[in-house]
């Protein structure tokens, strides 16, 4: 694991430990879990960024429904 030494003005570090004692965890845990949640949101948008123009078309979301057998489904489908 590695270590990193970060300034927060002190109000800031003031809700951090607030909010993490709240929800009884560490002020490390919760800048953990912080750093976590902005690192995905960030990767979720270059994966969406990059899969760009590769949505299907509404033409082959019809074309696979087409491809759907009509059967009705099962009674612990639901």
């Amino acid at each position: 694991m590695s270590q990193m030494s970060i300034h927060l003005p002190n109000s800031l570090h003031e809700a951090v430990k607030r909010l993490a004692a709240q929800d009884t965890i560490s002020t490390d845990q919760f800048v953990t879990l912080a750093v976590a949640e902005k690192v995905s949101a960030l990767m979720t948008l270059y994966w969406v960024e990059k899969r760009g123009g590769r949505t299907p078309t509404a033409a082959r979301y019809a074309e696979l429904i087409a491809k759907a057998p009509d059967i009705e489904p099962k009674a612990d489908d639901f």
